[in-house]
């Protein structure tokens, strides 16, 4: 009899201090900033920050590596990785390998369509924070969420 195993989903958790809790994009730059020295800096990358009621963090997912200039986002596969960390709270954050932090209208679009699924799911959608070079543009900074 051959067995085989078949890894359908993965998320990497780790346990943040209980106090740090994360809102402002500010804190959301302190967090994702290691999180993005580990993946390639020449390609867009799209994750996602799952937090609990009070806006601790429970876990993240990286939901899409994409191109220098692209990455695919379904919301499915958004708020799959969402519920599977028990999150009350979302917070998405992606890079700009050009190092201009300015949402293109992809991105705008993209962020309406995540808000939009996550009120229907009841996961309140805290932020959009797209990172730079030395700077970070945020959805929610701007009054856009």
């Amino acid at each position: 009899m051959i067995r085989y195993t078949v890894t359908t989903f993965k998320v990497r958790l780790e346990v943040c201090d209980q106090g740090n809790r994360t809102a402002a994009s500010d804190d959301v730059m302190r967090v994702a900033k290691p999180i993005f020295a580990e993946l390639d800096a020449d390609k867009e990358h799209f994750v996602l920050l799952a937090l609990n009621n009070k806006n601790r963090i429970n876990g993240y997912k990286v939901i899409s590596t994409g191109t220098l200039t692209a990455s695919l986002i379904r919301p499915g596969d958004v708020y799959r990785a969402a519920l599977h960390l028990a999150a009350a709270a979302v917070v998405f954050v992606h890079n700009h390998p050009s190092g201009d932090p300015m949402p293109s209208l992809e991105d705008q679009d993209i962020t309406r369509r995540l808000k939009e699924c996550g009120e229907m799911l009841g996961i309140r959608v805290l932020d959009h924070v797209i990172l730079g070079a030395e700077r970070c543009y945020s959805f929610s900074d701007k009054g856009l969420l």
